[in-house]
């Protein structure tokens, strides 16, 4: 890879994650195309773009104003742009989970068909933001931001081996916890998923506090940053990038499902 007028497309860069990553970039003289509903300030090399990942129109005027600052394509595209879900998936209005679906899965989809061509100038590289949650099994209460990034998954695999055909690597980073806003909402993610009189109403009350300690454990984004600015920038990326994935899950996940399930109904007893 070129290491002159280097650049990259970050969604999701307003966030804590995503601004921790323009900096890695930027901070190697990579133009950085930071993305996002509320992109960060711009800097010499940051350039914050409006962008609303759920809509084609905006994702591709966004691409419209790379194009004007670089037209000779993009070397890389981290696809960062998430949203949280909690709740029980059976009494779940279908409005949250078509948001969830369409931000995660969707909207990863939109910004790496508009970048694709911006791409393929330069045989640039693409990295996609999973989760632990995408390989690991799913908990309770978890099954829509799960889901979406078993999703981005399979996606991502799909993806990959298409663009070896031309040359191009893709790479899925699995992020344990990490501190952004996400984590730090949580708790009140679970009381707001949290419906009266329903079945699960005492199980949401017993995993909100549990599922808000994950703050206290989250790592430091500039970890995350430095992987992610390894997949881009090492000549022999790896397909996966596992990064502080959680001990305990991890090791559920390994187990065979029916002890698993045990486990839980237990607990959840």
């Amino acid at each position: 890879m070129s290491q002159d007028a280097r650049s990259v497309f970050v969604t999701g860069a307003g966030g804590g994650l995503g601004t921790a990553v323009c900096q890695r970039f930027a901070s190697e003289g990579w133009t950085v195309f930071a993305a996002d509903l509320k992109p960060p300030p711009a800097t010499d090399q940051i350039v914050p773009i409006e962008v609303d990942v759920t809509d084609s129109d905006s994702v591709e005027a966004a691409m419209a104003q790379v194009d004007a600052q670089s037209p000779d394509g993009l070397d890389a595209l981290v696809a960062m742009a998430g949203l949280m879900s909690v709740g029980a998936l059976a009494e779940m209005p279908d409005d949250k989970l078509q948001r969830v679906v369409n931000v995660n899965v969707m909207g990863t989809h939109r910004v790496v068909r508009a970048g694709f061509e911006r791409l393929r100038k330069k045989t640039g590289r693409v990295i996609l933001i999973s989760s632990e949650t995408g390989w690991q099994t799913t908990m309770p209460f978890n099954g829509a931001y799960a889901m979406t990034k078993h999703a981005v998954e399979s996606y991502g695999d799909a993806l990959r081996r298409e663009l070896a055909m031309l040359g191009m690597k893709v790479s899925i980073v699995q992020p344990g916890p990490f501190r952004t806003n996400m984590t730090e909402s949580i708790g009140k993610e679970f009381k707001s998923a949290t419906i009266t009189g329903s079945p699960f109403e005492k199980l949401g009350a017993k995993f909100g506090p549990t599922a808000a300690k994950e703050h206290g454990k989250a790592h430091d984004p500039a970890i995350l940053a430095q992987v992610i600015y390894d997949a881009a920038t090492n000549a022999r990326p790896k397909v996966r990038y596992p990064i502080k994935n959680d001990p305990t899950r991890s090791m559920l996940s390994k187990l065979p499902t029916v002890v698993v399930d045990k486990l839980l109904a237990q607990l959840l007893r």
